[in-house]
């Protein structure tokens, strides 16, 4: 196996022409929809061009697989996230209905926050949700989750350091 190298410009431009046609059949057979799946085999090499870690590229496929595996996972969590937002408007009256604007910022803060929790290890993200959407001590967090408050703390600072850096982003 070769060394992972940084992908040049040449490099994607020859994987788009080789494999385009096939990733965009293999992302059609996992989503049902052929614009869905355009969509994100354009996202995969956007991807690609975008990444900053150096990249094992002997095998086309293996590595265009991960990637799409990864933005159909995310596509399908985002759909999921849109479907339960637009079932909790219709639960609204019409007079506090958001406007389209507000909806589509308003869903975009749930994406974006849905990501950041997704990233954090599954007792930070407990902790976190416990405590912010339960309203859960920290004591009754950490009977909760068998730790001790100190672990509770340390969960809390490192979710909250991750709200802030998804918040302000460098």
């Amino acid at each position: 196996m070769k060394n992972p190298q940084a992908l040049s410009l040449c490099a994607i431009s020859q994987l788009y022409t080789e494999h385009h046609r096939w990733l965009v059949q293999w992302l059609y057979r996992h989503l049902g929809c052929p614009h869905h799946a355009a969509d994100l085999a354009q996202d995969t090499f956007t991807r690609l061009l975008t990444a900053r870690e150096r990249l094992y590229i002997d095998e086309a496929k293996a590595l265009l697989t991960v990637v799409a595996k990864g933005l159909v996972i995310d596509y399908f969590r985002k759909s999921a996230l849109e479907q339960a937002f637009q079932e909790a408007l219709s639960q609204l009256p019409e007079a506090v209905v958001p406007s389209p604007e507000a909806q589509a910022l308003a869903m975009e803060a749930v994406v974006a926050v849905d990501s950041m929790l997704a990233q954090l290890p599954s007792k930070v993200r407990q902790a976190f949700l416990l405590s912010r959407i339960d309203g859960l001590s920290y004591g009754e967090i950490a009977e909760q989750l068998d730790v001790s408050v100190s672990s509770v703390q340390q969960y809390m600072i490192r979710a909250y350091g991750a709200c802030y850096a998804a918040a302000f982003p460098t």
